[in-house]
């Protein structure tokens, strides 16, 4: 069992082969081109921010516990190309440059995904950083401590490129070391991944933490001075100055060697697998994590959806299948919770947008209501956004945006999403009740409620 990429999804493959084969059975080699295995990328924000003080809290299992395991990782090797026909792998070593082939009879793609780094003038000037790999978190973190043993008393100014997840929780983190920080980016509003009245919100939220939005125009370029560090962001509209400068535009799938090998792809440039996590037309080949697509269950469509979540999940499946057990993947409702401060930002379902790219007809309600009964203190106000088909009412999506005990509610939508409920089921949920933890009625339910009265009168 050859496995390409050490993070989430190859090693929970590895791991959980090695559960069901012992190593006389089964031979496991994971090739990792980065010097760790297993570590929470998830967590870098707040390992920058200073939530997380060591670096090695990150990770959850190193290459030399998984030596100990009987799975022969080698790191700092990367895999430069596939034989199909010939079922080999071709690698380099870091070090010495060494080239090899290695034969597999079962190949594992757990590649991940690479950020997106527009090729815009001084985009690879010195202070320009992106957040992917605990490398990166490290180079991050050592520049911020050069800048900040330079700095005179003025607060440094600092630019995110990207409003999403990455983009606002690296602006938290960021204003945590006292920065004066602008987020750019060319949508209207930030988070893309809620519908734009909702993202609205949060903008708000982020200028009220006096974070500086600049919205609704593109990266141009970036200035830099004598000495080629960054010193300038530029955009269709404006020029905003920074000593520092994070990427946050987002990622693709990572899979040159998929595409160089002519396995499938779907339209994102993910991996097309069955629910098996097989790669089609391959019966030996898998692919897991954030270089594949994943099935969208409300929608039938596939779509390109990078969590550790799905990643874990899918490696598990691979590795059961290759241990001679079964499993499948079902695929995902598009769950994804995040913060910036005490702002909880939640989604799951369809967006607006998707819905009608999917001919889907819908209603949609907002409702305003608190994280706890209104008497109760520290009950904070929260917004709940919930999409229902026409005529069957059947949950499509829900977005929240609120304060302590907002984002994690998004789960129970999530989960009438998967079991395929209706508004009108959701309102008979029998959830948990106390004035300190939510209302008598749960804003998620109050916000069902609104929706079962749009569906009928929409008709």
């Amino acid at each position: 069992m050859v496995i390409v990429g050490g993070d989430a999804a190859g090693m929970s493959a590895a791991s959980q082969a090695r559960r069901l084969c012992p190593p006389e059975e089964l031979e496991i080699v994971a090739f990792e081109r980065g010097d760790h295995t297993s570590y929470s990328a998830c967590g870098i924000p707040y390992w920058v921010a200073g939530d997380v003080t060591d670096r090695d809290e990150l990770v959850a299992r190193s290459p030399q516990e998984h030596r100990e395991r009987g799975i022969d990782v080698r790191t700092r090797t990367e895999v430069t190309a596939l034989d199909v026909q010939g079922s080999r792998v071709r690698t380099r070593e870091g070090g010495s440059g060494r080239e090899e082939w290695t034969g597999y009879d079962e190949l594992v793609l757990a590649t991940g995904a690479r950020p997106i780094r527009p090729p815009l003038p001084g985009i690879d000037a010195e202070g320009v950083h992106a957040v992917q790999t605990l490398g990166d978190g490290e180079r991050l973190l050592a520049d911020l401590a050069a800048l900040d043993r330079r700095r005179a008393d003025e607060r440094p100014r600092a630019v995110v490129v990207g409003a999403g997840y990455i983009g606002v929780e690296m602006a938290e983190a960021l204003l945590r070391h006292g920065y004066r920080v602008t987020l750019v980016d060319r949508a209207e509003e930030p988070m893309t991944t809620l519908d734009p009245d909702m993202g609205a919100h949060v903008r708000e939220a982020l200028n009220r933490l006096e974070v500086a939005t600049a919205l609704g125009s593109a990266v141009t370029g970036l200035e830099t001075d004598a000495e080629g560090r960054v010193r300038a962001v530029t955009t269709e509209t404006d020029r905003h100055e920074a000593e520092l400068v994070v990427l946050g535009m987002g990622v693709r799938p990572l899979t040159d060697l998929a595409r160089d090998a002519g396995l499938p792809l779907g339209d994102s440039g993910g991996v097309l697998t069955d629910l098996a996590m097989r790669v089609r037309g391959h019966d030996n080949i898998w692919a897991a994590g954030d270089c594949v697509e994943v099935l969208d269950r409300i929608t039938g469509a596939h779509r390109h959806i990078p969590l550790g979540t799905h990643a874990n999940k899918q490696g598990q499946v691979v590795g059961r299948n290759i241990g001679g057990d079964y499993a499948t993947f079902p695929g995902v409702v598009g769950t994804a919770v995040s913060k910036v401060c005490e702002l909880e930002i939640g989604r799951t379902g369809l967006l607006e947008a998707q819905a009608r790219a999917a001919g889907l007809r819908w209603v949609t309600v907002t409702v305003e209501a608190t994280s706890r009964a209104g008497y109760y203190p520290g009950a904070a106000p929260m917004r709940v956004k919930l999409l229902a088909e026409r005529r069957t009412g059947r949950l499509l999506g829900v977005q929240i945006v609120g304060r302590e005990g907002a984002g994690k509610r998004v789960d129970i939508a999530a989960v009438a999403l998967t079991a395929g409920m209706t508004v009108e089921q959701m309102t008979m949920l029998d959830l948990g009740y106390a004035p300190p933890f939510s209302p008598v009625w749960d804003p998620v339910l109050v916000a069902a409620r609104k929706a079962v009265s749009a569906v009928r009168e929409a008709g």
